[in-house]
């Protein structure tokens, strides 16, 4: 996969990866934290979204299920994406940025 064209933007990866956001199905970078993936998908919402970025802000809220079947939330530029994420609920700002 010629990753060349978003170096900088995104961390190293070789491939893309499978979750489910808000019943959505969507392919993403592996190895790269949740609002980067989310860039991938709307470059050009969630880029110039009101986000900070390092978790000062709480704009980039998500709720997921973990493999023991709870919900947790967690900021998107903290956490990193994992292979069958499943996003349950985004924050109102993601929402509107991912439509």
């Amino acid at each position: 996969m010629d990753n060349t064209w978003r170096e900088g933007l995104f961390e190293k990866f070789d491939g893309l990866v499978q979750i489910s956001i808000c019943e959505a199905t969507a392919e993403v970078p592996e190895n790269n934290k949740l609002l980067r993936c989310f860039q991938f998908i709307r470059a050009e919402t969630v880029s110039l979204g009101d986000y900070c970025w390092n978790g000062e802000c709480a704009n980039c809220r998500v709720w997921y299920k973990t493999d023991a079947g709870e919900t947790k939330s967690a900021l998107a530029c903290r956490m990193y994406v994992e292979p069958g994420l499943v996003i349950t609920r985004l924050s109102d700002c993601l929402k509107c940025d991912l439509q």
